[in-house]
């Protein structure tokens, strides 16, 4: 067994682990205010609903599956990749639980929780700040613009993905990212 199938073994197992928490993450709940019912004389309405923290779990959740889907993607990209040289680093963002970047070539792309059910995605463009040109511009960070995936609530108070008000597929949304990633990060 390689490491690239010790790691997608892992990062599947990582995942899976994730989701099997999640599904009963609302059970727990459930049974818990459950008993709380049972020792007071109020009824609550919402019965373990909590709409905050379902979209902060939500977005906790979803942005470590990018980040597997992301890593997974670079390891196959840096393994058919000839050269040591463009090869495509993931890292986890400090003093932060999900967010993480992605860095080539002196360039990055992160992706961060802006707010519940908001994930911030931002390109950086670091210049050749190693070896100072005497005519280089005193900016050496270019910052494009944020794009923002935002969490909507569908029938079932199910959390839907969307970008610009479309849902999309998570494997959709890796592919378009890691392509203009790749594009702009050459050298």
């Amino acid at each position: 067994m390689n490491l690239n199938s010790m790691n997608q073994s892992f990062i599947d197992s990582n995942t899976q682990e994730t989701r099997d928490q999640s599904s009963n993450t609302w059970i727990r709940e459930l049974v818990s205010a459950d008993e709380q019912i049972e020792k007071s004389v109020m009824i609550d309405m919402n019965l373990g609903l909590d709409t905050q923290r379902i979209l902060v779990t939500e977005s906790i959740q979803f942005l470590l599956k990018l980040k597997n889907d992301f890593a997974s993607a670079a390891a196959q990209f840096n393994e058919l990749k000839p050269s040591v040289l463009g090869r495509i680093k993931v890292y986890g963002v400090a003093k932060t639980h999900a967010d993480f970047m992605l860095f080539r070539n002196g360039y990055k792309m992160i992706f961060s929780i802006k707010s519940a059910g908001i994930i911030s995605v931002r390109f950086h463009f670091i210049g050749n700040m190693a070896i100072p040109q005497p005519n280089a511009q005193e900016k050496a960070t270019i910052v494009m613009e944020e794009e923002m995936l935002e969490a909507k609530w569908g029938a079932f108070e199910e959390v839907l993905w969307t970008y610009k008000t479309q849902p999309f597929k998570a494997q959709y949304l890796v592919r378009h990212y890691m392509t203009t990633f790749i594009k702009d990060s050459a050298r």
